[in-house]
């Protein structure tokens, strides 16, 4: 599962995590914008908007926080 994952990443790091739920309106918009094909997907984006990692199904924490480091 996800989410003990995410809250972790959460935890260790000062970057805003923001969690949408599948079924809403604005996560179907963002859905379609960043082509996601799958529940759970994870993305990391810089501070433009661009996407610096996904991870779909399982999350790597290591890769998830590694990937975070480097947009500083």
């Amino acid at each position: 599962m996800a989410k003990p994952v995410v809250d972790g990443i959460e935890r260790a790091t000062e970057v805003p995590v923001v969690r949408l739920n599948s079924s809403g309106r604005v996560a179907r918009v963002l859905a379609q914008g960043y082509s996601l094909r799958g529940v759970p997907t994870l993305l990391v984006l810089d501070g433009e908007g661009r996407e610096v990692l996904r991870q779909l199904g399982s999350i790597d924490r290591g890769a998830v926080l590694e990937a975070i480091a480097s947009l500083n």
